[in-house]
């Protein structure tokens, strides 16, 4: 990509940081991803729309979805971006054909106008003529009246040839970065809109169950602790075990919180009157890539018909289908599963350590997000309202 140097050093910068996980969760890779394609199109040089969306799209955006496939929040930022890109140019373009098609109008008036004015000032030419010289020099001035009213080789016709060419719209780089902006402050504020609903779907007195470590659960369970007393059942997530860092968290914030084992989860169900959990990505048909241990949650509850609350960003949902849903999962040391000091084993067995789990969507109720809940059936409008169709392929 031609720009300047220290644009160039920046994206190498975020490649980098992405390919060695320093760069970790989906909100700190879409905030990261949204503001270093403001600057790309801040500091880049572009006459043409289309110059910019191949910058941002095959320049850029393919580089950093290539140095982390498996964060799908960084496809999904771009596709954001081209999508907005397109938008303004669209909204901008339209603006300027209206104000051009005005523009005409007025000038096609007044050259109505000043026709009319030049055949009564022909044709009163053309009376005097004829009364003082008899007749004479009456079929010169009309064919030159008819000429005018042609418009053929008159400063008219070449009036109006210079108001009909086309002209390009205004700047629209100024307009492009403040609608980045917008959507950086969207990014920001997404957990406070989603905490704001917690009172909506947590009363007092229920039994909640969650698996693994989510931040957007924990600030969700941890508002409507401010008001409702309930309890919250922590399955543990081996062997990450990311389970006993959220019951501690939950634990210091005064709610009542059990650390179950994964082996428990079918037989507590029954007590539990909904499940939230959190997700590191929704695609789009409604599916989840979330936690390992999720699909397990899932399962139990839709044969207990306990309700599977979903709490994520609109940043997360992803226009990707889950053709090979392995695709998207992404294996992880077997150490902790199994460890290597197991030498007489080690070499006997293949091990798998998946750090994802697929959730189909048949297994999920609702989805909260940062404007409102929406059913998973509902998720195809909100892929059409962020994204692009041709976007969809980085």
């Amino acid at each position: 990509m031609t720009g300047p140097r220290d644009l160039n050093a920046q994206i190498e910068s975020l490649v980098n940081r992405l390919r060695r996980r320093q760069v970790v969760g989906s909100w700190c890779v879409s905030i990261e991803t949204a503001m270093l394609l403001r600057q790309v199109v801040s500091a880049t040089r572009w006459n043409q729309v289309e110059t910019l969306i191949k910058v941002v799209k095959e320049d850029v955006g393919r580089r950093l979805v290539m140095a982390q496939p498996r964060e799908l929040a960084v496809g999904n930022i771009v596709c954001r971006v081209l999508r907005l890109i397109r938008e303004v140019y669209n909204s901008e373009d339209a603006t300027f054909d209206d104000n051009s098609a005005e523009d005409n109008d007025k000038d096609s008036n007044t050259d109505d106008d000043e026709k009319d004015e030049e055949i009564k000032s022909k044709s009163s030419q053309k009376i005097r003529t004829f009364s003082f010289y008899g007749g004479s020099g009456t079929g010169t001035n009309t064919q030159s009246s008819m000429i005018n009213l042609l418009g053929d080789g008159s400063p008219m016709g070449a009036k109006r040839a210079s108001v009909d060419d086309y002209r390009k719209p205004p700047n629209l780089k100024p307009l492009i970065i403040s609608e980045l902006q917008e959507m950086i402050n969207e990014l920001e504020n997404t957990y406070v809109n989603i905490i704001d609903q917690a009172m909506e779907h947590i009363h007092s007195n229920e039994i909640i169950m969650t698996v693994g470590k989510s931040r957007t659960v924990e600030m969700f369970l941890k508002t409507a602790a401010k008001k409702r007393k309930f309890s919250v059942l922590v399955a543990e997530t081996f062997p990450t075990y990311l389970g006993h860092e959220m019951a501690l968290s939950l634990s210091e914030a005064g709610i009542d919180t059990t650390v179950i084992s994964d082996s428990a989860i079918f037989a507590v169900m029954s007590r539990v009157n909904k499940v939230i959990m959190g997700t590191h990505a929704v695609l789009a048909n409604g599916g989840l890539i979330s936690v390992s241990g999720a699909q397990m949650v899932a399962t139990a509850a839709k044969h207990h018909s306990k309700p599977v609350v979903v709490c994520t960003g609109l940043y997360k949902l992803s226009p990707l289908y889950p053709y090979d849903e392995d695709s998207f999962n992404d294996l992880v040391a077997p150490d902790p599963v199994f460890s290597f000091n197991e030498g007489d084993l080690i070499d006997k067995v293949t091990l798998l350590n998946p750090y994802y789990d697929y959730v189909s969507p048949e297994l999920v109720s609702l989805f909260i997000t940062n404007t409102g809940g929406h059913p998973p059936s509902y998720l195809y409008r909100l892929i059409n309202e962020n994204y692009d169709p041709d976007d969809t392929d980085i």
